[in-house]
């Protein structure tokens, strides 16, 4: 909160080995009672909304019976937020990455929480990819969250505002890249390496022609030592000439 955040969110969702480790993430929705606890210990200290991140069961537990459990609990401690990964992550056989795309998803069980709890604010994440998407759930959903297709394709990113807000217009990859130069020319004289701001936009123009440069040239010489803005140039400079022709 002193740090200026809208909300602080609780993740109840995550299935990695490191995170069962400590008791954490996932393994909490067979907890229900202790995530109240730290909801309601969260709510106490802070004055911005406390939300969870959760899953819609784990391992063999029936997923309505555990989703609506988890849920009701936790909101009778004071969170009104929950967003639900339709999947249950299976902590035992399947990996991290696994459990993003095995355990088959299900709106329905989440759509059927929003309609029987109607006070909370419930917002769908998981396997949506397009804005399209986006589109059809918000008429059943408070809100979606993207998690894979925002890292991957964050160009889709530029469209949000215009498209599901009517705010403005849609912001392309090469405005998108115009607005982030200043920053990074600010952090580079900061002595950040190029290569921290870089690494997440190797996605920024696919589906481009020049894509495949863009990521090449990024991924090879934004390590090196006294990266700079030159970098960013040549990565560039064949996607203007691809959208020139």
């Amino acid at each position: 909160e002193g740090f200026g955040y809208d909300e602080v969110n609780l993740n109840c969702g995550c299935p990695s080995a490191r995170v069962q480790s400590g008791s954490f993430g996932a393994c909490l929705m067979a907890e229900p009672d202790l995530v109240a606890d730290c909801v309601a210990a969260m709510g106490a200290a802070v004055q911005i909304p406390v939300t969870v991140k959760c899953r819609i069961a784990i391992d063999d537990l029936p997923a309505r019976e555990t989703l609506f459990t988890f849920v009701d609990r936790v909101a009778a401690a004071g969170c009104l937020v929950f967003t639900v990964h339709a999947r249950k992550a299976w902590l035992k056989g399947l990996s991290p990455k696994e459990n993003r795309d095995v355990p088959p998803l299900d709106y329905g069980l989440v759509a059927e929480l929003k309609a029987s709890r109607p006070d909370l604010t419930v917002v769908l994440n998981g396997g949506i990819q397009t804005i399209e998407a986006c589109t059809e759930h918000l008429a059943t959903f408070d809100g979606v969250m993207l998690g894979r297709a925002a890292y991957q394709t964050p160009a889709l990113l530029g469209e949000v505002d215009a498209v599901l807000f009517g705010e403005g217009e849609p912001v392309s990859p090469f405005a998108a890249l115009e607005a982030y130069r200043p920053y990074v020319a600010e952090r580079l004289a900061e002595g950040v390496p190029l290569h921290a701001m870089t690494r997440h936009m190797l996605g920024l123009f696919n589906g481009q022609p020049g894509a495949r440069q863009w990521r090449r040239t990024l991924s090879e010489r934004a390590p090196r030592a006294g990266a700079g803005l030159e970098v960013l140039n040549a990565a560039h400079a064949p996607l203007m000439q691809a959208a020139s022709a």
